[in-house]
């Protein structure tokens, strides 16, 4: 398996210290900045990719990843949570609220001599 491509993002719950919410967020904010045309483009069939998500969040423990992994539309995923993220406490208020990030890498089982870059030239070559 190849990587294919790796996203970051970052969610919060400003005010339920909803971890997982704030999780589901961060993915959701990840996977808005990729458009995988590779599939429609050379025929790669979407259930092959394999998702691998890295949740970060002060409480790990608390991330329901089974829910996070349902945001994703797309591939076999895998959740993780791990100790990151942040948490903002406002003592005034007795609140705190919650910020996760989130790395999804997507993975293919490509074979990587299939592929090469190809050799332009450029002004300096003449």
């Amino acid at each position: 398996m190849k990587r294919i491509i790796l996203e970051m993002g970052m969610g919060n719950d400003l005010y339920g210290e909803d971890y997982t919410k704030a999780a589901c967020r961060a993915v959701e904010d990840a996977i808005r900045h990729s458009s995988l045309i590779l599939f429609r483009s050379l025929g790669f069939d979407q259930a092959d990719m394999q998702v691998k998500v890295t949740i970060a969040v002060q409480h790990p423990d608390q991330v329901d990843t089974t829910t996070v992994a349902q945001k994703l539309p797309r591939g076999k995923a895998e959740v993780h949570a791990v100790k990151g993220g942040l948490n903002v406490v406002d003592a005034d208020d007795n609140t705190c609220s919650v910020i996760a990030t989130a790395a999804v890498e997507a993975f293919l089982n490509i074979d990587p001599n299939d592929w090469m870059i190809s050799q332009k030239s450029t002004p300096s070559d003449k």
